[in-house]
């Protein structure tokens, strides 16, 4: 179900608050990507690390969390052919 439209859209207190000067460290993937972060690389948190990301305009109202997986690929190992 998605957010009434007379509400706007989420963004997290803290998120709002730091400054676009330095680095933007980005724990709130709930958050929607609003205006003001466009061409701004931000640092987003997945559960273990920060992922990189520079914002634009195509990303503007999906939130942060879509950006930065938190999960690993699947890696299956292949079988290889024993020499006769």
């Amino acid at each position: 179900m998605t957010r009434s439209v007379w509400k706007g859209p989420f963004v997290d207190v803290s998120v709002l608050q730091q400054s676009m000067d330095k680095r933007i460290h980005i724990w709130s993937r709930r958050s929607v990507i609003i205006p003001q972060y466009i061409n701004q690389q931000v640092y987003i948190y997945n559960g273990k690390t920060f992922i990189s990301l520079v914002i634009t305009e195509d990303m503007v109202g999906h939130k942060f969390g879509e950006f930065a997986m938190t999960r690993k690929r699947a890696l299956h190992k292949k079988k290889v052919k024993k020499k006769k």
